[in-house]
């Protein structure tokens, strides 16, 4: 079996999306930034920051991916779709000179 950064990442990824397994993935992520053991541990000045910088990164922005969908999500759902009077669409007006 082949070790790929970028299986990691979509493994992360996928996991992150999955509601399932979303609890579980912030927990663990939160731990693993939190705590003393890393990879390369953080006595290092720079190395030992750049997995946790890393990491942070990935999910953040992952997290922030996750709440724009379901912020859009949201928003379709409550908008009216019988075409009420909340409805934004554009009406075609001519107009007609008025004479005094």
């Amino acid at each position: 079996m082949k070790f790929s950064i970028k299986a990691l990442y979509n493994w992360y990824r996928n996991s992150l999306r999955n509601p399932k397994y979303r609890g579980w993935m912030i927990v663990g992520t939160l731990a693993y930034l939190f705590s003393p053991f890393d990879l390369s541990p953080d006595l290092f000045p720079i190395v030992g920051q750049i997995d946790d910088l890393a990491l942070l990164t990935l999910f953040v922005s992952e997290i922030s991916q996750v709440l724009i969908e379901g912020y859009k999500q949201r928003q379709v759902t409550t908008q009216p779709e019988d075409g009420s009077s909340e409805s934004q669409e554009t009406v075609d007006v001519d107009a007609v000179p008025m004479q005094d």
